[in-house]
């Protein structure tokens, strides 16, 4: 039940980004045909599919980790190098909370839905876990990618704050590609709970928002 949440949430995420690029200059993306929702054309599979499945057998079912194919930018075709490269980061996290809030606004229309109509409490149960689904993940896509370590999205972020030495020092991270979060989400899990502390304050409030519309059974 969580596959199709989590793959339409990376989707979103990716598409976000390149709808920020196309509207600050950048018709990268638009050009390549990744201006879509088509999941097809956010697929890896190298990070989608053969990497969480090799370290999720590689640790006994203890540790995964996979991502959507990054949208290709280019930030020197920006109106404004800076402001455009924060907004085209920022733009998949943003997406996310907003889909946090949509899946806890389906979570209690479901909800509603299955208090008229009794019948259907068993099919919609089932939707109300998706929605579920939907909430968590969202957040943990949002704020796992604001930490600040290339390739996620925070580091863009992050690399402006810095000074003009540090940040190009910075910068020579992104050769690595994923090696520099995959060994810190392997090697010092602790840091990524920092980050993801409130992604579950946030869960506790929006399950607190809608807990009068649980369908028993359903979460």
């Amino acid at each position: 039940m969580w596959a199709p949440v989590l793959l339409f949430s990376m989707v979103a995420h990716e598409y976000a980004h390149a709808e920020a690029a196309y509207r600050q200059g950048d018709d990268t993306a638009y050009m390549l045909g990744r201006l879509t929702l088509n999941p097809l054309k956010h697929i890896d599979p190298f990070m989608t599919v053969l990497l969480p499945v090799m370290l999720w057998v590689a640790s006994n079912g203890t540790y995964t980790f996979g991502g959507a194919k990054p949208v290709p930018v280019n930030p020197r075709k920006y109106r404004k190098f800076v402001r455009g490269d924060v907004i085209v980061s920022l733009a998949g996290i943003a997406t996310n909370l907003v889909l946090f809030v949509l899946f806890a606004c389906l979570f209690a229309i479901v909800g509603l839905a299955a208090q008229g109509v009794p019948a259907l409490a068993g099919t919609l149960g089932i939707v109300q876990r998706m929605t579920l689904y939907g909430m968590w993940l969202n957040l943990v896509l949002a704020f796992f990618n604001l930490i600040p370590i290339p390739p996620l999205d925070g580091s863009h972020v992050f690399y402006h704050l810095l000074p003009p030495g540090a940040g190009l020092k910075y910068r020579q991270l992104y050769m690595f590609g994923f090696i520099p979060i995959l060994a810190v989400t392997w090697l010092l899990p602790g840091v990524i709970g920092v980050f993801l502390w409130p992604a579950h304050r946030l869960m506790d409030l929006g399950l607190l928002l809608v807990r009068g519309f649980v369908i028993a059974g359903a979460s």
